[in-house]
């Protein structure tokens, strides 16, 4: 059932890109784009990992959708201007990209496969020695708050630096713009 769930995401979430880049107008890429940040903060939730899809949700649903708004809104039009001559190279190198990205996880374990290395090694050692190590009997905060510390602490300091930097965007737009009223 897992795996439909999955696939169902994938596969929602392959339209959604599509349709990011068919869209002209930037209003609507902007609210899709934000749709599919929350579809990837989904799928960071189906596959456990909790920590990365708080982040999704609070930097690429919330923030950067509120920036990109902010930024349209110091546009004259919301429509994407037509290409002269369209190139099909950016494609190809998407396509490329890809097949190298794919190529590149052919030889991972299995999604879920017990005899994956990290299931081997890391997993159960932070089940055996984390509570009498760190104190916290919860494996899963003694992990994200000693363990993985450095990690969560700049996951932490990308979202706070993200915030200020889209308040100091709006602040400074909405302070030209006042000064272009009030001539």
């Amino acid at each position: 059932m897992i795996e439909l769930v999955d696939m169902l995401l994938l596969a929602f979430m392959a339209v959604v890109a599509v349709t990011i880049a068919w869209l002209r107008n930037l209003f609507a890429a902007v609210m899709v784009a934000g749709f599919f940040s929350l579809l990837s903060a989904g799928m960071f939730l189906v596959l456990d990992a909790v920590d990365v899809a708080f982040t999704e949700a609070a930097v690429g649903v919330g923030i950067s959708t509120v920036l990109m708004l902010g930024t349209l809104l110091l546009l004259t039009t919301h429509e994407e201007k037509t290409p002269v001559r369209r190139s099909r190279w950016p494609f190809v190198v998407v396509l490329l990209t890809g097949a190298a990205l794919v190529y590149g996880t052919l030889d991972m374990p299995h999604y879920g496969d017990p005899d994956a290395p990290i299931h081997q090694h890391v997993a159960p050692r932070y089940l055996q020695v984390s509570p009498s190590e760190i104190g916290v009997p919860n494996v899963v905060t003694s992990v994200l708050a000693s363990y993985r510390g450095y990690d969560t602490l700049g996951e932490v300091t990308v979202i706070f630096t993200a915030g200020v930097g889209v308040l100091l965007l709006i602040g400074g737009s909405l302070r030209r713009r006042i000064g272009r009223d009030s001539e």
